[in-house]
């Protein structure tokens, strides 16, 4: 019924954006999270990230440090690169549609970048339920997650030890 739904609006005339696909959840952004992730009650979750160098990872590519790194590889402007915003930036390479306005580059590294897009479960409704949210998309992140990024192929790679770096970020709910 999409399918013909989509067919008739486009014989119309209509221009539309690419539909997502199942399974194929979009961007929300870091501002999405902040809204339930705020309170200490929560685990402080968003101010810690937002006090972390992961959510200026997209900025740190403005540096001159970050320049030097992309001259050296034939990177012109670190913040429009693919090899560089492959991790400073959650869903950088999502189609635009699976980028909603509230989606932003300036982010960096959010929570998406190691929970998912959370266009499916970023909802109260959803998330109360740890099994629905995981449905929805919700990915518990591991360290194989972490070395997606942190790897020798980054041009300021340093030793990663999984355990000491996670406890920096680790930002665990309240026992109740």
């Amino acid at each position: 019924m999409k399918n013909v739904v989509i067919g008739i609006l486009a014989g119309a005339g209509l221009v539309l954006a690419p539909p997502v696909l199942a399974g194929d959840h979009a961007y929300v952004g870091a501002a999405k999270c902040k809204m339930c992730h705020s309170s200490a009650a929560k685990g402080a979750q968003y101010p810690k990230w937002a006090e972390s160098k992961h959510s200026k990872a997209y900025a740190a590519l403005a540096t001159e440090e970050a320049k030097k790194f992309g001259e050296a590889r034939g990177v012109t402007d670190p913040q429009k690169d693919p090899k560089c915003l492959k991790c400073h930036v959650s869903g950088f390479d999502a189609p635009p549609a699976q980028r909603l306005e509230t989606w932003k580059a300036e982010d960096g590294v959010g929570c998406e970048s190691c929970h998912g897009p959370g266009g499916d479960y970023w909802k109260m409704t959803v998330m109360k339920d740890k099994n629905a949210a995981i449905a929805a998309g919700l990915k518990i992140p591991d360290e194989k997650t972490c070395r997606g990024c942190h790897n020798p192929e980054s041009p300021s790679y340093k030793e990663f030890d999984y355990k000491s770096f996670h406890e920096k970020i680790a930002h665990p709910l309240p026992a109740k």
